[in-house]
This record gives C-alpha cells, structure tokens and sequence, in this order.
C-alpha cells in the first residue's frame, strides 16, 4: 500500500469513516489521526507509532459543544481557558464520560481534548460524526513532524492518506494543562506560554512526577532524534568535544561545526519553536556524531523548546545506560 498526500478533506473523512489511519496537520505538529470511538482504529495508532498503551492519547474535538460529549465535568477555569484559547494549541485534561475508549485514555478516567486552529484540520472535524484520537503523527520518542513529507519519511506506506496543510505554523506540541486537588496544573509546556495561562488562571503549578503518564509527552525520554543529543553551554561542549564530527542547535548565534542550525538568527521564541522539529531533522541527517544544543531563554515558548531538548537529552542518557545530569 502507497501512502498519498492530498489536500482532499472528503477523501480524508471517508478514510476515518472506514476505521482507517488519516495524518492530519495543525498548528502545532501533524498528527496520526483515527476515530475516536473506534478501537480498533485506535489500537491501529498505537501499532503504527510503536507507541506504548500506557501513554493516552489526545482527542480532537470540533469546538466546545463537544466537549460535553467527552467529558463528565468541566471547571470553571477550564471554560475560561477555552474561551480565550481555543482554537489553539491547548489541550485540557478532564473527567471522561464512558463514551470515551478506556484504550484512548490508557485506562484513565480522565482525557485530553484539544480543538486545534488549522483551516484543514477544523473542516475535517466539522464533516465527521465523531472526535478524533490524534497524537503526533511519528514513531514513538522520535522527532515530532511539521510538515506532511515528515510523516511520510518516517511512517512512510503505514498512513494510507496524509491531508497536506503546509508547515505547521507553532512547531511545537500543544500546552496540557488539568487538575490535581482543586489545582490548575502543568502536565507539558507547549505552544501556549504559561504566562498566558496564569492571566486566567492563575498561579500553575507543575504536575507531580508519576511512573507513569496522565497525558502525552509527560515521559522523560521523548522527542528524540537518532543521533546522541547533549543540552548545555554550546561553547564549553564544543570545547569538550573538540576532534568529533558535531552538529549545533543554537538559539540566535552561529558556531563553527559539522552542521549548523540557527533557530531564530532575530532571536524570537515564535520563530524558534516553528524552525525547532525541522532542524533536529536535518542534524539528525547530517552525519554528525553528537548534537550539541543550548537552552532558551526560560519564559514563553522558550520553556516548551527547552522542554523538547531536555527530553531528547534524556535519551541519550538513556540509551548509553546514565541517570546523571545533562551534559
């Protein structure tokens, strides 16, 4: 079976609607899309992506009436939250209806919904009769995609149908937020900033750490690329790494190296975050032998980047058998 890309939203829909896998672009990242309340198809998801069952899955809604569909109860908070941000880049963790696939939540009785921004993506979920489970459309733990030629590469003939909408326009997955004992929490830095968020709803704190995940993108090792990635001070790792064929990620100035990617030469977060999954591609291809990557500024969009770089960091650790610090 060849995978096909198109910008066709019925053929898109009459392939969900047959129990089948649809990549679908949004704003943040592409995503490998299946019928919500269709486990079989779900399942399908899990298979292709290699993705373990213990990591739920985030559901697409087409707009707020949806949600009552989904989910038992909604906070006042959350209102607010998908009054001011929605459509967009954040997904709000609630109490589940029994409609809603224990396989989609990993058993939880709790799910993520999210009711994205992309043009393509809100046609798509306005022509269906149901939700859709849609995490990012790659193999599990690896480099998230942003553009449909991404999916393709990596998933390849899996997705019979990939809905081309361009280069995402953030570049990074979404915000989760939920809540622990009353309390807003932070389950993943994303495309919204934290600082947005608390205008609304106040002081966020962050999710305590569990074995394992009530949302996607909380496992330590995640968004990784193939080659070994180091996060720290570029100039000193350069130093330290001297003789080694190296790749840098740097935020705004340029180093000598093997391979090189500036993310925003102006030094924007916005303009970081879009360029950040399409630049650990091409140095993840480069031939390097180690990535070297420095940390953003810590506010805005630069938490959610520095987010995906520690993660991608801990998979090298985890891979050369380490638990200590990063590099």
């Amino acid at each position: 079976m060849s995978v096909r890309i198109g910008t066709d939203v019925e053929v898109a829909a009459q392939k969900l609607r047959a129990g089948e896998l649809v990549a679908i672009p949004t704003e943040t990242v592409y995503g490998l899309a299946a019928n919500a309340f269709d486990e079989r198809a779900c399942l399908r998801i899990f298979e292709v992506k290699r993705r373990p069952a213990f990591d739920p899955l985030i559901v697409h809604v087409r707009g707020r009436a949806q949600v009552d569909e989904l989910c038992a109860e909604v906070p006042r908070i959350a209102d607010e939250l998908m009054r001011a941000f929605w459509p967009g880049p954040l997904t709000l963790v609630l109490p589940k209806c029994a409609i809603v696939p224990d396989l989609v939540t990993s058993g939880l009785d709790t799910v993520g919904v999210r009711h994205p921004a992309h043009p393509l993506a809100q046609r798509l979920l306005e022509a269906l009769e149901f939700p859709l489970a849609a995490p990012s459309a790659n193999l599990f733990g690896q480099v998230s995609p942003t553009t449909a030629q991404h999916v393709v590469d990596q998933l390849g003939a899996e997705v019979p149908y990939v809905l081309d909408g361009g280069p995402c326009a953030v570049g990074v997955e979404s915000t989760i937020v939920g809540w622990e004992d009353g309390r807003c929490v932070l389950y993943r830095p994303g495309g919204i900033p934290q600082e947005a968020l608390e205008e609304i709803a106040g002081r966020i704190d962050p999710a305590q750490r569990r074995v394992l995940p009530v949302a996607p993108g909380m496992l330590e090792s995640h968004y990784a690329p193939r080659t070994p990635l180091v996060l720290g001070d570029v100039d000193a790792l350069l130093a330290a790494q001297r003789g080694k064929r190296l790749a840098v990620l740097a935020f705004e100035r340029p180093r000598e190296a093997h391979a090189l990617r500036v993310l925003s030469p102006r030094g924007e977060l916005a303009e970081a975050a879009r360029a950040l999954f399409a630049a650990l591609r091409a140095l993840d291809a480069s031939g390097a032998e180690l990535i070297v990557a420095e940390c953003l500024p810590e506010r805005g969009l630069g938490r959610a980047i520095n987010d995906r770089l520690r993660r991608a960091a801990a998979a090298r650790r985890e891979r050369e058998g380490s638990s200590g610090p990063i590099a």
